[in-house]
This record gives C-alpha cells, sequence and structure tokens, in this order.
C-alpha cells in the first residue's frame, strides 16, 4: 500500500520526485555544508504552491519527517533529513517587481542574488544579506542583517506579507491585517510555523554604491577594533560597515606580498554619493593607520552583495557560532584577537554586524526577532573545503567562542546557530517573546510538523 501511496504522490506532482535510485539523487540531496551529509527518502522538487501541498499532505498521511529547503544555504543542514521527506523549494524562483510601490513578490527558492538582479534595473534593493548565494527565505524567516540594515532595517523589517502552507495543508496569507499573530512569529521565528511559498519585501532605492573592502594587518587589529566600535555609532546610517578577523585570501587578485597574513578587516557600503561616501570613510580612516590595502570604490550594489561568492562555494566545511554583543570591550578585543591569531584555515573568519539604526526603531516586541538592543551580532566560522579537517575547524570554533562568550549578551542570531540551538538557547535569543512563540507553534503546528528547524516546542511537547 505504501508503494501505491508513493506512485500516486508521484503522479499529483508537477515537480519531479527523487529517489535514492534516481541517477541525480546525489546531486540533488547535496547540502551548501559539506560537513553535513543526509539521505532523505525522497526529495519532492516543488514547481509550485500545489506541488508544497502535495508534499505536506503526504508527509502528514504516511508519517514521514520532513525537512524544507528554499535557497538551500543552511549551515546546520536543517535543509535535509535521513530517510523522511526533503520538500525541496530551490526551483520556485519568480521575482516580481513594482516600481510604484517599491515593492517586490519573492518567490521561496529564490537566493539574494537572484532578487538582487531584479530588483537592480529600477534602482531598487531588499535589505539583506552579503553573500549572493544566501537562500532568502531562510534569510528572512530568521531576522536578515546587512550593508542596508543601519538605514533601512532587518530584512523582516521590510516584509510586508507572506503566503504560508500550514502543517495541514491549508494556505493562508500572513500580514498586517490578516493572520497578524503568524505574521509576528514569521518575522524571526524561523520555519517553524509553516512553509512560505512567497513573500512581499518593501524595497528602498540603491544603485551604485561606494563599498569594498579595507584590510589591515593583524597587529593593527586592536586600534582598528576600537576605532571602529568608537566610530560607527555617531557615522550616517547611510554607512553600513562590519569588521572581521581573517586571513588576507592566498589567491588573486589580492596583493602577492600580503596573501596569507592574518589580518584585520572593515568591509563598508555607503548607499549614498561617493562624494559624500569617501568623506565618511575618511573620517574613518585618517584615525587609523595605514591599511595593507583599501579596495573602496564605486560599484553596482550586486557587485558588492556577490564579492565574496568566489570564496565560499557549495560544498565547503563549515562549523559556526554566534552570539548577541551589546558592548564591545578592550578586554573582548584582546580575547577576539588571541583567538584570531590561531586561525585554522585561510577561510575562517569572525565578523561583527552592526545591529543598531533602524533595527532599534522597531519595538522588542513588535517581531518575533527580540533583541533589538544588541549592538553587534557576532558570528565564528570555521571554513575550509577539506573533510580532514572538519574537525579541526569545529574545535577552533568553540574554543574561540568560549573564550569571547563571557563578554556577549544571552542568545544569537538563529540563523548563526549549529547545534546549539537547545530550549535554553532559544529562550534566552526570544527573551520575552518566547512564550509567546510556544504559544503560536501551538497554534499553527501543534504536533510540531515542522520540528527540522532551530525549533520552537508547542506547549504540550
Amino acid at each position: 500500500m505504501q508503494a501505491t501511496a508513493t506512485e500516486a504522490f508521484i503522479g499529483s506532482m508537477r515537480g519531479p520526485v527523487i529517489r535514492r535510485t534516481d541517477a541525480d539523487y546525489e546531486a540533488v540531496r547535496s547540502l551548501y555544508n559539506g560537513m553535513i551529509d543526509k539521505s532523505p527518502e525522497m526529495i519532492a522538487r516543488c514547481t509550485d504552491v500545489a506541488d508544497v501541498v502535495t508534499a505536506v499532505e503526504f508527509a502528514t498521511q504516511n508519517d514521514l519527517t520532513v525537512a524544507i529547503r528554499g535557497g538551500g544555504h543552511n549551515g546546520p543542514g536543517l535543509s535535509s533529513v535521513d530517510n523522511g521527506l526533503m520538500i525541496d523549494m530551490s526551483m520556485m524562483k519568480g521575482v516580481r517587481v513594482n516600481p510604484t510601490a517599491r515593492t517586490v513578490r519573492v518567490g521561496p527558492g529564490c537566493t539574494q542574488g537572484d532578487v538582487d538582479h531584479a530588483t537592480h534595473v529600477y534602482g531598487l534593493a531588499v535589505p539583506a544579506g552579503i553573500v549572493s548565494t544566501t537562500g532568502i527565505a531562510g534569510l528572512t524567516l530568521g531576522g536578515g542583517t546587512g550593508y542596508l540594515t543601519r538605514k533601512h532595517g532587518l530584512t523582516i523589517d521590510n516584509l510586508l506579507e507572506a503566503d504560508v502552507v500550514l502543517a495541514d495543508g491549508r494556505i493562508v496569507t500572513a500580514n498586517k491585517s490578516e493572520n497578524a499573530d503568524l505574521y509576528w512569529g514569521l518575522r524571526g521565528g524561523g520555519g517553524n510555523f509553516g512553509i512560505v511559498t512567497s513573500f512581499l519585501f518593501q524595497a528602498h532605492p540603491v544603485n551604485m554604491v561606494y563599498a569594498g573592502p579595507v584590510f589591515w594587518d593583524l597587529k593593527d587589529a586592536r586600534t582598528v577594533m576600537q576605532t571602529y566600535r568608537d566610530f560607527l555609532p555617531g557615522a550616517p546610517e547611510e554607512l553600513g560597515a562590519f569588521v572581521g578577523l581573517k586571513t588576507v585570501p592566498p589567491v588573486d587578485p589580492f596583493p602577492a606580498e600580503h596573501q596569507g597574513k592574518r589580518a584585520c578587516a572593515i568591509i563598508a557600503c555607503y548607499n549614498g554619493a561617493t562624494a559624500d561616501g569617501q568623506a565618511v570613510m575618511a573620517k574613518l580612516l585618517g584615525a587609523l593607520p595605514a591599511p595593507l590595502f583599501n579596495w573602496m570604490g564605486e560599484m553596482p550594489y550586486p557587485a558588492l552583495q556577490s564579492m565574496f561568492d568566489p570564496f565560499f562555494p557549495k560544498g565547503l566545511q563549515w562549523y559556526w557560532r554566534g552570539d548577541f554583543v551589546k558592548e564591545l570591550t578592550d578586554g573582548a578585543i584582546d580575547a577576539h584577537i588571541a583567538q584570531a591569531q590561531k586561525l585554522p584555515s585561510a577561510l575562517s573568519l569572525m565578523h561583527l554586524y552592526p545591529i543598531d539604526g533602524a533595527v532599534r526603531r522597531v519595538g522588542k516586541s513588535d517581531t518575533a526577532w527580540n533583541t533589538r538592543d544588541a549592538t553587534w551580532s557576532m558570528v565564528i566560522a570555521g571554513i575550509d573545503p577539506n573533510p580532514q579537517k572538519a574537525g579541526e575547524i569545529t574545535r577552533w570554533t568553540k574554543g574561540y567562542w568560549e573564550a569571547v562568550h563571557p563578554y556577549s549578551a544571552d542568545g544569537c542570531y538563529v540563523n548563526f546557530m549549529m547545534d546549539d540551538g537547545d530550549d535554553n538557547r532559544l529562550k534566552a535569543t526570544y527573551g520575552e517573546n518566547y512564550d509567546r512563540l510556544v504559544a503560536l507553534k501551538a497554534k499553527y503546528d501543534p504536533k510540531n510538523f515542522f520540528h527540522m528547524n532551530q525549533n520552537i516546542r508547542p506547549l504540550h511537547s
């Protein structure tokens, strides 16, 4: 009977259903993070909302665990599942821009690059992350921080509406006036409440930007981080800039004499006139030692968004940890630098992304994303192409996190959680919003059908 049900399911799908015996199974099941290896029983490659509903109903009727894949960029590999059903929406990629209303309707399989490509021709952009291969669905549901955040808020602060397939197969719309409680929960609560099949975003004028990286030798990192810390709060919100500890990539076009050096970098984007951006950066750079190199210049916004893509192809080994940071003390800076001196690979890094400006103009209880009073969101990522280094980069990341965590706030941006997203960590992350999220989960997904995520369990589980 199960075989008959499976054949009926496959026949009712517009998109292909990939099984273990199919020639393309290995390629389709592969994940962005090469450290994660999962083997779903089937992969439903949805082409439309009807396919998503069909897949949900089949999984419910046959007691299958499901995982949801959008753009396929999830670090902990939560977009797949062993022996269950992957509902894969990566082919649902439509983007429709309304230039008059400055809104963008986005399919769940879109990457950030897909959205940037569609909006740039209109001189618009949706605030999102910093790597164009990032899936817009997972990024949004977790919060979404990037170069435009200080001026225009998190990605969820620009989410106007979402269409959602619930665990019982119903299709609902969530916005300020319709299913407003679900709309609240989707903005930071992850994939706990349903499968979003369409996002409607507010876009903002963005075209050419003054942007790029500036690198200093690690010996100057203390001065750079202190100066950045003190400068940014008073800088115009048009300037989005994060600071990182990393390695000068040992590849062209980076200067040969600096390749492989441990470094401190500021990667900045000024959304405005180039002359204004140069003037703002001159104030920052004037207080700092001479950098190894300064590659800031005028460029199209999508060029900035895709700048790091060549370094982070699919299939690398990743292990990351994060924290929210309210104050970057001198002691914290020293702890960071001590750990950066032990970088285990050329791609491993630490970034501090600013959480201020427009983010703080939204109330802590206005969305599920609670930490509006943070100053930075920190991520530490051990990254290497060699599977044999998986243990080393994991140990380094955990050790780094343990060294700097005493200087951090409680909780972490959920998109930077790996295997640390337990109840206590989520309670610390969502603060006073946590109980409301638990109640919302009980309303929309009482059986915890959607649990392959940073899981908020319903009241009775």
